[in-house]
């Protein structure tokens, strides 16, 4: 199975040529997350999915998601009848494995309210290193954010919310003491962008999810909760939350805080320790105290 990031290079290369604090009292996270519901991303499970569409989301359900994330490998129809049949909602989508025109009419059948970009390959760099390696530049960031602004416009006369999702790269200086994603945040239209954080890559790229949530309010509604195996492995493995290097309170805390709508778990492979399933069983009883 390819990991999620080299899926998401190639099928997004596809579509883009078809068109709070740490001491936070427990009571005040418990108030703020009241009765808020937990969502996955569908990647996550994708190997039990294929194998077993229906008998996967259903298990989700009884595991207490409510909501999935959709990435569409068969039709949108196809997989609208099988959340209807499993009793899940679908309110975000990413595009990249459809197109972004074919994205939004997935979206509507599925009922989705946002259509998110996973990545924009095509987009994001221009330029190779001396050593072959990718470099992120000021220019490709503000490239990245005019095309953001299109897709948003594009997204809004179809009667949809544009998102855009991070990695790590994101997070590199472009110089001035900025970030790529500090770019993007300035020069994206905040009528029209909203973004969904990736708390996962946030961190590994070198910052506090938090800190992102706490100064940019109004403008994540949705969010990835994410881990990783401590270390510096090349393949970023991941890690079920509670079990990698991140403590989720005072990220959640500071997320409802900002206006946060979605929380979608979504861990990376390899599930070498326990199978996907189990795995979004654990990161569910993490998480689920914290929403």
């Amino acid at each position: 199975m390819l990991s999620r990031r080299q899926f998401l290079a190639r099928s997004a290369m596809a579509g883009a040529v078809l068109g709070l604090g740490i001491g936070t009292p427990a009571k005040l996270l418990a108030a703020a997350s009241k009765n808020k519901t937990m969502g996955i991303q569908l990647y996550m499970v994708l190997d039990a999915y294929q194998k077993d569409p229906v008998g996967t989301l259903k298990t989700l359900k009884s595991i207490g998601y409510a909501e999935i994330e959709a990435i569409v490998t068969t039709t949108a129809e196809t997989l609208r009848d099988q959340l209807k049949e499993a009793g899940l909602a679908c309110p975000s989508m990413h595009f990249d494995s459809l197109g972004f025109d074919k994205g939004i009419g997935a979206a509507h059948t599925l009922g989705a309210t946002f259509i998110v970009s996973s990545m924009l390959p095509a987009i994001m760099h221009k330029e190779k290193g001396a050593t072959g390696d990718i470099t992120y530049t000021l220019d490709d960031a503000k490239r990245t954010a005019e095309y953001a602004n299109r897709l948003a416009e594009r997204a809004k006369k179809a009667g949809l919310q544009y998102a855009y999702h991070n990695h790590h790269a994101e997070f590199t200086d472009v110089g001035g003491g900025k970030t790529y994603f500090d770019v993007l945040l300035a020069e994206t239209d905040p009528k029209l962008v909203q973004f969904e954080l990736d708390c996962g890559w946030v961190h590994a790229g070198g910052k506090n999810p938090a800190d992102y949530f706490t100064a940019n309010k109004g403008r994540i509604p949705l969010m990835h909760a994410k881990d990783f195996l401590p270390g510096n492995a090349k393949d970023y493995p991941g890690a079920e939350l509670g079990r990698g290097t991140l403590d989720y309170k005072p990220i959640m805390a500071a997320a409802d805080a900002s206006g946060l709508k979605h929380c979608f778990v979504e861990q990376e492979g390899p599930f070498a320790r326990m199978s996907s399933l189990d795995a979004a069983r654990v990161d569910y009883d993490y998480l689920r105290p914290l929403r």
